[in-house]
């Protein structure tokens, strides 16, 4: 992987970590990545690295269907669900692919440079 390109995905992948948002399957895909670096596993982490982030981000349809349900409305509480699922909606009429959460912002940042983190 290109030096610039292993610099932004390891930017990333810490502030994945610190993000409040970030399930502790994904840290633990993180941590283990960071800790490969330069060894002869860092090929192989890689790519659990890319597949446990492909499982984690949330589309945002998915989003949006969680909010608007009663388990959001448990989840969030009833005026947060609310509220995620008018954000959910206003963001997919904007474009919006993933939720935009900071965990799921981070990975789709990562996501984009799954060629050169395979490579």
């Amino acid at each position: 992987m290109d030096q610039k390109v292993k610099e932004y995905v390891t930017e990333k992948v810490k502030e994945l970590m610190e993000s409040p948002t970030c399930c502790a399957e994904a840290k633990a895909a993180c941590q283990s990545w960071l800790e490969a670096d330069g060894t002869d596993r860092e090929a192989e982490l890689a790519g659990k690295l890319v597949a446990e982030l492909e499982e984690d981000i949330m589309p945002i349809d998915g989003l949006i269907a969680f909010a608007g349900s009663e388990m959001g409305a448990q989840v969030f509480g009833e005026e947060k669900a609310k509220s995620v699922l008018a954000h959910g909606e206003e963001i997919k009429a904007a474009g919006a692919v993933y939720c935009d959460c900071p965990a799921c912002a981070a990975v789709e940042a990562i996501l984009g440079k799954k060629e050169e983190i395979l490579a």
